[in-house]
């Protein structure tokens, strides 16, 4: 098997810690980090020393290398759009960090630099392949609950952050840092419809040190009448720690840690009860609620793996298909793209003072 030369820009929590991690893993068998850039000396001698590979203090230094299959976009979340379209105009795979842009038009520009220069551009959705929402697919097309009313989808917790990630300069804040993986995945149970739009979102700063959003409430409705509920909280003292629920016509589905859920009705076992339009009266007469004991079937279980490995596996397994073997993405470009499109309207919607530039400080 050819393995692919890879070029990771950034050795922050994402370079190192999610895509340098999974390259050194014994998961990895067709990835091999042949670049890092990186602006910080102290992170490029241990990126050298941890990875045997040539070490770079500056993106440019990458555009005459002829020896690369795929560059990773791990970079700040405002420097995103801008160097992968770099990348792409050199002619270079790129995977780029989420978000994938602060805007639809960047997603969009992106997506045809890419196709003006014959290369692959998409976005890291790897919560796409997570554990937890395959079990989620798995359990809704398994028809047990129905069709599907509500999708729930919560990330909680009562914590503080004061990184780069709390301000709005650095393309931050809940709804671009973490609010891809649940919005992907809401729109991915709403089935990526054209139509999906944001009927309520509520975007407040809290507890954080930065001037983005911590709290945020986004509620995406489609012309079929589901809808998805989506809350990312770090002021919920009394989350009951569920991660996603699903209503459906028949029942309902519960995530919890690495825990599944399903309660439903068994059509083949419940019969439905005839209507009645009297008034419903006991035996002796009195009026009467209507009341019965229901043969709810119930189901529980568990899965293993997490979005930072199993995931992260599949996900760049799907990758390789596309890259080596000319297999379609199966996390596409327009798929990110969409993500960007809600979260664009949760913020034109809920603007919030910007307090603080850009300046980014580097480690020594």
């Amino acid at each position: 098997m050819k393995k692919l030369r890879v070029a990771i820009i950034g050795q922050g929590r994402s370079g190192r810690d999610i895509h340098g991690a999974y390259f050194k893993s014994e998961m990895n068998e067709k990835y091999e980090v042949a670049y890092i850039v990186e602006k910080s000396e102290s992170r490029r001698a241990k990126a050298q020393k941890e990875f045997g590979c040539t070490v770079l203090s500056d993106v440019s230094e990458l555009y005459d290398k002829k020896d690369i299959d795929l560059v990773v976009n791990a970079s700040f979340s405002q420097m995103h759009y801008a160097i992968t379209k770099d990348l792409l105009s050199h002619g270079f795979n790129v995977l780029c960090e989420k978000p994938f842009g602060r805007t639809v038009y960047e997603g969009m520009d992106l997506i045809n630099t890419a196709k003006a220069n014959g290369v692959t551009v998409t976005a890291f959705q790897q919560s796409l392949y997570a554990p937890d929402f395959t079990k989620v697919k798995e359990l809704i097309a398994s028809g047990k609950i129905g069709k599907v009313l509500e999708i729930c989808i919560r990330y909680q917790s009562f914590a503080r952050r004061w990184d780069w990630q709390t301000l709005q300069s650095f393309c931050a804040g809940t709804v671009y840092n973490t609010g891809p993986h649940p919005i992907g995945q809401a729109l991915s149970l709403l089935g990526w419809d054209d139509n999906a739009r944001v009927v309520f979102s509520s975007l407040s700063t809290a507890i954080t040190s930065g001037d983005a959003e911590d709290y945020s409430k986004i509620i995406i409705s489609t012309p079929n009448g589901a809808f998805a509920d989506i809350e990312m909280t770090s002021t919920d003292g009394f989350a009951d720690g569920y991660r996603f629920k699903i209503i459906g016509t028949k029942g309902s589905i519960k995530i919890q840690g690495s825990e599944y859920f399903v309660k439903y009705l068994d059509t083949d076992k419940v019969a439905p009860v005839p209507l009645d339009r009297c008034p419903l009266s006991d035996a002796e007469g009195n009026p009467m609620y209507c009341g019965e004991k229901l043969d709810i079937t119930e189901e529980s279980g568990s899965f293993t793996g997490s979005s930072f490995d199993s995931a992260v596996d599949k996900f760049y397994t799907m990758l390789y298909g596309t890259l080596a073997e000319g297999k379609p993405l199966e996390i596409t470009p327009e798929m990110a793209t969409k993500v960007v499109g809600i979260i664009e309207k949760c913020h034109a919607d809920n603007p919030l003072c910007v307090r603080f530039d850009d300046t980014v400080e580097y480690p020594n």
